[in-house]
């Protein structure tokens, strides 16, 4: 990592700082300008029923509002440390993230369903992900930093008819926070540091420049070293004697031998799962009459870290567990630009026009060691494997439009219409190249897959409207029509042609393959996709009191189909869902209470995977799930709030989720499945009909409760504490026994926070962690060369602590 790219954000944050006495010497205006800290000891108890969310498009009170939505503040963010999609998992029911190191990507379950191979050009999320109303269509967006929010609402179930496409399972929307024209000059930083030498530092300030123009700045640089060390190499190769030993008995000759060479392996330089990732935002607001306003913001973030490692779930003899024998120096380099932008028209009193765009430019490049040191060789080509994942180069790039006009204020039916168009085009090449033994041994298998041009066309209409029944009935009807045109143009896989006068040599990204260097073309991609699929909402909900309501519903939720390898098409996926909910406020609006049941319905339900076709070469493959899969579960949320304590409790439970019909299932990361008869087209593969959906535990229960203690200067001490319990989960749609499996576990996380009397600055301490639980989030294994099976996973972080200090000014 770049010492000095580091220092430059850590400097751009702490510069806002001096902001502190400048505030102190502005005129009487800005002085009495409010200060903008969500916990200025003066502040009113925010009754918990008076929070608004916009998950129907409109600003509607969380308690008023017949959707299953968690309305996650600032101030939860910050006290929770959610830094980034992931760290949201413990705060919304049934919601799962999932790291994949060969792409470095999260790839999110909601309510049981989920893809964890959606992570390419080609596979498309099952939770959209939106901020300020305009969607991240690539599984990258849900990597980046969360940088100076405003909030963010989970909506769960589908959202197909407001929200679009890849909605099936819910939406994150994500709302940044905006420039203020009247509230003066004001902002906030801080810095933090902890063990594995992390380092962050964030700030944001407000800057009005008239009465009709403000602006926002807001920068954020995050880092700390990798949490998996090297392993030494030397003790654990067999002796030089032994290598050439295995080498003859394999069929090699004395004349041919290589020792294997320790230095190959990694030593030192970036370790695996490192953070090193900045972001910075500039958005402006011009409002030239109370009628009108616009919200532009233009965002860049950096990430330089390392991809998450696979680990063996039971390590080497006098290895460490947060250990790897890497080949493969990690590497991850990504770079997005974004453009939103948001117009508000009040045309009447009663009606309101808006025009939501987006545009977003990503580049991308990484590096991982796919065979994660699971096999130590016994000499250059033979027993162990070299496996290097590399995404040489990968361009996303997408813009969308959307523009709606809705009624605004009392109205006997509430309604909004709107038209929606997206585009993407993608690119990238990726090679894998397999060596037997080390990266110096024969050929296994190596690939190419170069995808020139991936284009994605999206249009749609969408209507709803909400009608008055009464003082106390609400019945509410939404259609959407999407349509979809996706199209692979000139792409190319190549596999290796096993041609004996060629040097067995691994991939370069300098090479581009052909048969001169030992490779031919196993599938060409060209392919194109077109289909349109309406969808539909049906609700009616009720006030049951004052204080409460409930609501049942009947929604459809669609994901496009697309191309895949081999310029095959697979089927879009359509879901039903059925919920019935209800919200209560009790204590004067100091605590909520809301619950849903649900049942949903999937037909063609989509799974896609790395696979090896009969030939030998090897793909991403698509299938669509035969029959029904069904999802039944319930969740509830208790939150109570007072002036000195706060307290949360998050359920879920999904105790049915069960795959339809899967006859030939396959994937690369589950080596040893069974050979599979040539009508699967599929190497090895395994039946899976009827099988539990991955990410899904029985019961997921999170606990979060701080209390203030108001000292004698007039500062306040908050000690907080959360806890999540999961029940075992599945990890695979293969169920294949306690290697697939995350057995029950319980997580905690600890804070205690100062804040001085004046409210100018405070200092927090933190553990997450606490009790270094090891926590599995995927899994897979390998086919070792006595037969056995050795499992690896990906894991969540282990014990982290630090230190955070802020400023408000």
């Amino acid at each position: 990592m770049n010492l000095r790219h580091k220092m430059l954000y850590v400097a751009m944050s702490l510069a806002f700082a001096p902001g502190t006495l400048f505030a102190a010497d502005q005129d009487a205006t800005v002085q009495n300008a409010p200060s903008k800290n969500p916990e200025a000891a003066d502040k009113k108890v925010q009754n918990l029923d008076a929070i608004s969310v916009s998950a129907t498009k409109r600003d509607t009170p969380l308690q008023k509002t017949p959707v299953a939505v968690t309305a996650i503040s600032v101030d939860t963010l910050d006290r929770e440390r959610v830094m980034t999609v992931q760290d949201l998992t413990k705060l919304v029911p049934g919601l799962q993230g999932t790291s994949q190191g060969d792409h470095g990507v999260v790839t999110l379950t909601l309510r049981g369903i989920g893809n964890d191979s959606a992570k390419t050009e080609y596979a498309d999320p099952e939770v959209a992900t939106f901020v300020d109303g305009v969607y991240a269509p690539r599984a990258e967006a849900a990597s980046g930093l969360l940088l100076d929010m405003d909030g963010v609402e989970v909506l769960r179930g589908p959202q197909g008819t407001l929200w679009g496409r890849n909605s099936t399972a819910g939406a994150i929307s994500f709302q940044t926070a905006k420039p203020d024209i009247g509230a003066g000059f004001y902002g906030n930083a801080q810095v933090e540091a902890g063990n594995y030498n992390q380092i962050g530092s964030r700030a944001a300030f407000n800057l009005p420049i008239s009465n009709t123009f403000a602006m926002r700045v807001a920068v954020v640089h995050e880092q700390h070293d990798g949490y998996v060390d090297y392993q030494d190499p030397s003790g654990q190769l067999p002796s030089v004697a032994q290598q050439q030993q295995t080498y003859l008995a394999s069929g090699g000759t004395a004349a041919n031998f290589k020792p294997i060479d320790p230095g190959q392996y990694v030593q030192k330089g970036d370790k695996y799962n490192a953070q090193d990732q900045s972001a910075a935002r500039v958005s402006a607001l011009w409002q030239p009459s109370d009628s009108f306003k616009w919200n532009l913001s233009y965002e860049y973030f950096i990430d330089r870290g390392t991809p998450s490692m696979s680990l063996m779930q039971t390590p080497r003899e006098g290895e460490k567990f947060w250990s790897t024998l890497s080949d493969t120096a990690p590497y991850l380099h990504r770079t997005s630009n974004t453009v939103r932008s948001r117009m508000d028209w009040n045309i009447t009193d009663g009606m309101q026009l808006s025009y939501i765009a987006g545009y977003n430019k990503y580049s991308g490049q990484s590096d991982f060691d796919q065979d994660v040191g699971v096999s130590v060789p016994t000499s250059f080509t033979t027993n162990g494997v070299y496996q290097d994942d590399r995404t040489n180069s990968s361009h996303y790039k997408n813009w969308s439009q959307e523009i709606n006009l809705k009624s605004t204020g009392p109205q006997t039916v509430d309604w909004i219409l709107g038209a929606y168009y997206g585009y993407e085009n993608n690119d990238i090449r990726f090679d894998i190249p397999i060596m037997n033994g080390t990266r110096y041994g024969t050929v296994s298998w190596q690939g190419s897959f170069i995808q020139p041009k991936e284009t994605v066309e999206s249009y749609a209409l969408f209507g709803q409207g909400t009608w008055h029944m009464s003082d106390h009935w609400r019945l509410t009807g939404g259609l959407r029509w999407s349509h979809d045109d996706k199209e692979n143009k000139g792409g190319i896989n190549w596999g290796w042609a096993y041609d004996p006068t060629v040097p067995q040599l691994p991939i370069s990204p300098d090479v581009y393959p052909d048969p001169s260097n030992g490779f031919s073309i196993s599938q060409r991609n060209t392919a194109k996709y077109s289909k349109s699929k309406p969808t539909w909402l049906v609700r009616l909900d009720t006030d049951v009191s004052e204080n409460g309501m409930v609501y049942a519903s009947v929604s459809t939720g669609y994901k496009s189909g697309g191309t895949q390898d081999a310029g095959t098409l697979y089927k879009p996926e359509s879901l039903t869902n059925y919920e019935v909910g209800s919200k209560f406020a009790f204590l004067d609006g100091h605590m909520t209470w809301n619950t849903a049941v649900y049942y949903e319905d999937f037909k063609n339900f989509q799974l896609s995977a790395p696979i090896v076709y009969p030939d030998g070469n090897h793909g991403l493959g698509f299938s669509n799930v035969g029959g029904n899969t069904k999802v039944l579960g319930f969740e509830s949320e208790l939150a109570y709030q007072q002036v000195d304590d706060r307290f949360n409790l998050i359920f879920s439970a999904i105790p049915k989720k069960k795959l339809g019909t899967l006859i030939y299932a396959g994937s690369n990361d589950y080596q040893g499945l069974p050979a599979c008869p040539p009508a699967s087209n599929l190497a090895n593969c395994m039946n899976v009909t009827g099988n539990d959906l991955p990410h899904a535990p029985d019961v997921s229960l999170t606990a979060i409760y701080e209390h203030t203690f108001h000292l004698g200067n007039g500062g306040r001490l908050t000690p907080r504490a959360s806890a999540q319990y999961q029940s075992s989960q599945w990890l695979s749609y293969f169920n294949l026994g306690s290697g697939d499996k995350q057995k029950a576990y319980v997580r905690g996380d600890l804070s205690l926070r100062y804040s001085e009397p004046g409210d100018k600055w405070w200092v927090n301490g933190y553990v997450q962690n606490v009790t270094d639980k090891k926590t599995r989030t995927s899994a897979g294994r390998f086919l070792m060369a006595d037969n056995s099976l050795q499992y690896v996973s990906q894991y969540l972080a282990p014990r982290t602590y630090g230190v955070q200090v802020g400023v408000w000014f």
